[in-house]
């Protein structure tokens, strides 16, 4: 495509103001642009799209072409099949648009999938939040979208494993004292888990995404792994089955109870239906109980 490109303008005035770079764009540093117009890459639609959104300053519009699917993703709305951790991520840092359908037989040899072009205009001021941390939380509540906030959170055991460390940490970083031990009158972890669970079954289950997987591969977010297998690994070798919960797991499940059914009101709301101001309020109200997700 290069240098078919190069070809068509040889020895025209457009030739001195074309400046072709062959290289691999996810891993190139890109000079100052205003203006990207892509015929993306399918299996690098979403590393381009949030390198775009990540690039300073950032472009003041951006109109590609991606899969059928894809597209119909990133400007997805809550209450939609096809809403995930892709739409909320894209449509926090940019005004997304679809533009038009592009059939597989406007290509030579046709491809096996429909596209559709989109126009990605980046907000400007950005929202001054911490992506890794944004996208931390999303990532916890989207791994069944179809659950209730509630069982995403206090439904799970690694995640209230992973969140005990989390605010561990976070009170070693800022000198707080952790009362440690066994809880007077704690039951075992798995009643509690049985508790927390809901009637999630009333929606359906969580369909499987079908065609290329966008966005939602290891839901676990990293900084999580790091700073919890280890500890989770040794504890389970000397643990018994029916093991006590400690002061300090139930004073996190605590607090998150408090976020969920009393600070926010979001617990019995499933992440599909979730907007925007949904997952900051959540955001928000986990920073103030000292959870931090990155």
């Amino acid at each position: 495509m290069a240098a078919e490109v190069t070809k068509r303008v040889q020895g025209t005035p457009a030739q001195k103001r074309l400046d072709v770079i062959l290289g691999d764009v996810i891993k190139t540093d890109l000079p100052y642009f205003d203006v990207c117009i892509s015929n993306t890459p399918y299996q690098i639609s979403s590393p381009l799209t949030f390198k775009l959104l990540a690039t300073s300053p950032a472009p003041r519009i951006c109109v590609l072409m991606f899969q059928r699917e894809f597209a119909l993703r990133l400007f997805a709305k809550p209450g939609d099949k096809l809403y995930s951790r892709l739409s909320v991520n894209a449509q926090m840092w940019a005004k997304i648009d679809h533009i038009m359908k592009v059939g597989k037989n406007n290509f030579k040899p046709p491809p096996l999938v429909e596209s559709s072009v989109v126009r990605l205009v980046p907000k400007n001021p950005r929202p001054q939040i911490n992506y890794d941390e944004w996208d931390g939380l999303l990532r916890i509540l989207f791994v069944r979208k179809n659950k209730t906030i509630r069982s995403s959170f206090l439904g799970k055991s690694t995640v209230m494993d992973m969140l005990e460390a989390n605010y561990r940490t976070w009170c070693a970083q800022n000198d707080i004292p952790v009362e440690d031990g066994p809880a007077e009158g704690a039951e075992s972890d798995a009643m509690d888990i049985g508790n927390a669970q809901d009637e999630d079954d009333d929606e359906g289950e969580d369909e499987p995404d079908e065609g290329m997987d966008v966005d939602d591969e290891d839901d676990v977010p990293d900084f999580f792994k790091e700073q919890t297998n280890a500890r989770i690994q040794e504890a389970l070798k000397n643990r018994p089955s029916r093991k006590k919960k400690g002061k300090v797991a139930e004073l996190v499940r605590e607090k998150v109870r408090q976020v969920l059914e009393d600070e926010t009101r979001l617990a019995d709301k499933r992440a599909r239906m979730c907007d925007e101001n949904d997952f900051l309020k959540l955001l928000w109200a986990f920073n103030q109980k000292g959870f931090h997700f990155s």
